[in-house]
């Protein structure tokens, strides 16, 4: 079972549904995937599992990006060796800083995105103007109920730029968060489908001109904190009235002086979870293009 939200065709309406084998159950009592995760992951599960509703054709629908409303997304960062190596390469006058934050007892969480600003799959990121090195992060992406509860999985791709933040730490938030900086998806894998969180494989292949331009496999055995300790950060003096989608930090990083171009399409694979694939443009004007 995967969860998504969608569109079909000639319709505005964005709707909640699960795909089974064959069918996408439109869950028309659903209002919203942030609807979901307020409810205990218990009821949750028995929502869906007896789900009722129309049933539509896979190959006919438009899938969204798998997160709305209120629902913010938020990453975590050196939470992987290699993680905390490109961080000290790129980093000119701080590189202590990213060695100090891999062994200490808080991880380093940062705001990502806000719903709308999400792409989903098929849709741009983007590398901004102002920036030399930009890379895609593949990332297993935990989502968050509102009681902090990990209820599900999906892909994310934490475009970054490499050499905004390696001029210095506090211009991570320009190097993370701008229009075309995350993508999520293509869906939600619930959380008791997966049986081994920890042994996730993950794939990244940048196509650039038809030829493979860069490509590596990595696995979540690499993780160096769990997710549960990620997620009880994620929640301390804070509130997700609408659940979270908590990326968990990059484990495969194209070496410098690689960067993404426009033209460029990423893919990540996350197994058990899912394919997300998007092109990549640079700046704000080249979103109108496509």
């Amino acid at each position: 079972m995967h969860i998504l939200r969608f569109r079909e065709p000639d319709s505005a309406a964005v709707r909640v549904g699960i795909l089974t084998d064959d069918a996408v159950i439109a869950l028309d009592d659903v209002p919203s995937l942030g609807w979901l995760w307020s409810l205990p992951s218990e009821q949750l599960r028995d929502t869906l599992d007896s789900a009722r509703g129309p049933r539509v054709d896979p190959a006919s629908v438009t899938i969204l990006a798998p997160v709305d409303g209120r629902t913010e997304v938020w990453a975590c960062g050196v939470t992987y060796e290699i993680s905390r190596q490109a961080r000290r390469e790129e980093s000119e006058h701080a590189a202590d800083v990213y060695q100090r934050v891999y062994d200490a007892q808080r991880p380093e969480l940062f705001f990502k995105s806000a719903a709308w600003r999400v792409a989903g799959p098929g849709q741009p990121i983007a590398v901004r103007t102002d920036s030399d090195i930009t890379v895609p992060e593949p990332e297993v992406a935990l989502i968050v109920s509102s009681r902090g509860q990990i209820v599900g999985f999906t892909a994310c791709n934490d475009v970054s730029s490499r050499s905004i933040e390696g001029e210095n730490p506090l211009y991570l938030p320009q190097a993370k968060t701008y229009l075309g900086a995350c993508a999520l998806g293509p869906m939600i894998r619930p959380a008791w489908e997966v049986a081994d969180p920890y042994a996730l494989s993950i794939g990244l292949t940048i196509a650039r001109n038809g030829a493979v331009a860069w490509t590596g496999t990595a696995s979540t055995a690499q993780l160096h904190r769990r997710y549960d300790e990620l997620v009880s950060w994620l929640m301390h003096s804070d509130l997700h009235p609408d659940g979270a989608v908590l990326s968990t930090g990059t484990c495969l990083v194209p070496p410098a002086p690689f960067t993404l171009v426009q033209g460029d399409v990423v893919r990540i694979t996350v197994a058990e979870v899912g394919v997300l694939e998007n092109p990549v443009v640079r700046g704000l004007d080249s979103f109108g293009a496509l």
